[in-house]
């Protein structure tokens, strides 16, 4: 399905020759997802009906990762997705197609660095490793190259007077990053939840540094909009980002101290289990959860960061600057329309 769909809400008053003349109409909204915790907030905001009281119709399509949502975002198959900052976005921009990033959905405020740096439990244990010095000559897993996780790295390995080239970088998906750190095959992880968790809980790893103290407020995932959503549907794309502020302040209102144990935790662990594959409660208790600005916020000077760092090693294949990527007005029209916000107590 290509583009946005337009449907009017029928109903038995359309028999009855009595439909009101300003009958109200929906529009279809194809979002791409990984099925992860990282997508809570279209989870909530089509749970509690927040889309559907802005007049959408909220479709999830699911990707097994970020990159792949790329190519169906440019040619209008998917309205909106959730994915990463990457160099193969920002390539992808470069190469003339239509994405715009334009709220938060995933960063590294104080207390949530959902995607720390695991060191494996027998290097603690030995005394081999004990700062970020240690990792050079080590091997190291990551997401992709090129994801925005990869500058996560490079900024422990600064802090550990250390560059890229001191260390060899493997690239597996989380899941096998546990397997990774128990086979002994890697000696380091930059792993999300809820896999870095269960690397721990096996005693496969040490969680050594969250990624919020190696990278504080990383822009590590974002809301993207297909650029023929963004301008050609300007009145849907803004109704659609009411409802995502609303719901990333839902998810704000679970946090506490850096866990899911706010007021509303609850609630969200309930939406978690219903939308993802994890079904245990007790994993999303458990695990560290990211930061989603209450107001969709984008950190732009994270996002210039990495940007600067793609070029750095190489990996732009053309010339992009931040602005022609960024749109804010989406989130800022929002929180105007819905306020400030107020944290549940």
């Amino acid at each position: 399905m290509k583009g946005l769909v337009w449907s009017a809400a029928v109903t038995a008053s359309v028999i009855l020759g009595c439909l009101p003349a300003s009958a109200a109409e929906t529009v279809t909204v194809n979002i791409g997802i990984v099925n992860s915790t990282s997508d809570v907030a279209f989870f909530i905001a089509d749970k509690k009906g927040y889309f559907r009281e802005e007049g959408i119709d909220a479709k999830f399509v699911p990707f097994d990762s970020g990159a792949k949502m790329v190519a169906p975002l440019g040619a209008g198959q998917l309205d909106v997705a959730g994915g990463s900052p990457s160099a193969g976005l920002y390539n992808a921009v470069a190469r003339g197609i239509g994405i715009k990033i334009v709220a938060d959905k995933g960063s590294t405020p104080p207390g949530y660095g959902y995607q720390p740096l695991l060191i494996r439990k027998d290097l603690i244990d030995s005394g081999k490793f004990t700062s970020l010095a240690d990792l050079k000559g080590m091997k190291v897993a990551g997401s992709a190259n090129g994801s925005a996780s990869t500058s996560t790295m490079n900024e422990a390995l600064k802090k550990g007077g250390l560059n890229p080239a001191d260390v060899e970088r493997l690239y597996l998906s989380f899941p096998q990053h546990v397997l990774a750190l128990e086979n002994k095959a890697v000696d380091a992880a930059l792993t999300t939840e809820p896999s870095a968790t269960e690397a721990v809980r096996r005693g496969a790893a040490v969680r050594f540094m969250g990624d919020d103290e190696i990278y504080p407020n990383h822009q590590l995932a974002v809301v993207l909009y297909s650029s023929a959503f963004s301008e050609q549907h300007r009145d849907a794309a803004e109704a659609f980002m009411r409802a995502y502020v609303r719901a990333a302040r839902d998810y704000n209102n679970a946090l506490l101290n850096g866990k899911l144990a706010g007021p509303n935790a609850a609630e969200v662990i309930s939406i978690l289990t219903e939308y993802t594959s994890v079904k245990d409660p007790e994993i999303f208790r458990a695990i560290v959860p990211q930061g989603i600005n209450p107001d969709g916020k984008l950190n732009v000077a994270s996002l210039q960061t990495d940007l600067g760092y793609f070029r750095s090693e190489g990996l732009m294949e053309g010339e992009v600057a931040l602005d022609q990527v960024v749109d804010t007005s989406f989130a800022e029209a929002a929180v105007k329309k819905l306020g400030p916000y107020q944290p549940q107590k």
